[in-house]
């Protein structure tokens, strides 16, 4: 179903309006996006009150740091139940297999993902950082390193997706934030595509924040956008 491939961002502090927002949506989508900003203010109780009330959990932290403190972050986040995590790409191959390894050997495993290149950022970016080349480019090589160090997929930008679907594999699961409808504005994000463009081009997951949480009623936004999807790909 077009709904189960949703996963909304929640990018508020207070865990009230999370929750309110877990209400809404309830059976209407596939999961709900923890990221920084409500895991710093709340930590694992925001986790487990989104589970409670029925919803699967996407714990986006971008894990970056040495290996073995990066396989017990993934170990502990394993054991709070969210069923996909992310780790940044970039944190190089010895972080990623760690990460891999945490992962299968925890109780219930969880997807664990390679952040490649944030959809923020565009080819100006990334050389004001030291990085040559196309922003396709890195993210076509930081997917591929991920997959051969036991990742399950990697979030991407919209625009890699046909590359990278060639190139990894149809079980090989891409996570794509940077997806807005045609009635919702582009925001902070460099490389957009509409959600139905996205599911066309082999996204598995969409990452929708804005275009629901603000939106007037939350579910008939999100019931719309897979209505949509469903409508212009019949997936």
């Amino acid at each position: 179903m077009s709904a189960e491939r949703i996963l909304c961002a929640i990018d508020t502090a207070d865990l009230g309006v999370a929750l309110d927002l877990a209400q809404a949506l309830a059976g209407r989508i596939g999961g709900l996006k923890v990221g920084k900003e409500l895991f710093t203010a709340h930590g694992p109780e925001a986790v487990a009150r989104i589970i409670g009330a029925g919803h699967k959990v996407f714990l986006d932290l971008k894990y970056h740091d040495i290996p073995a403190t990066v396989a017990g972050a993934v170990r502990a986040a394993a054991g709070l139940g969210c069923f996909v995590l992310t780790v940044h790409a970039s944190g190089g191959p010895e972080m990623l297999r760690a990460s891999a390894e945490a992962a299968a050997g925890s109780a219930n495993p969880p997807l664990v993902v390679g952040v490649t290149v944030l959809t923020s950022l565009d080819a100006g970016d990334l050389g004001a950082v030291g990085q040559s080349g196309l922003a396709s480019q890195q993210v076509l090589r930081l997917a591929g390193l991920a997959r051969s160090c036991g990742l399950g997929g990697v979030v991407c930008s919209p625009h890699e997706l046909v590359e990278l679907r060639g190139e990894l594999g149809d079980d090989f699961k891409l996570i794509v934030p940077g997806v807005r409808p045609v009635w919702a504005g582009a925001d902070d994000q460099k490389r957009v595509m509409t959600p139905a463009e996205a599911v066309a081009a082999g996204a598995d997951y969409l990452v929708i924040g804005r275009p629901i949480t603000r939106a007037a009623d939350p579910a008939d936004a999100a019931r719309r956008i897979a209505d949509e999807i469903t409508m212009e790909t019949g997936r």
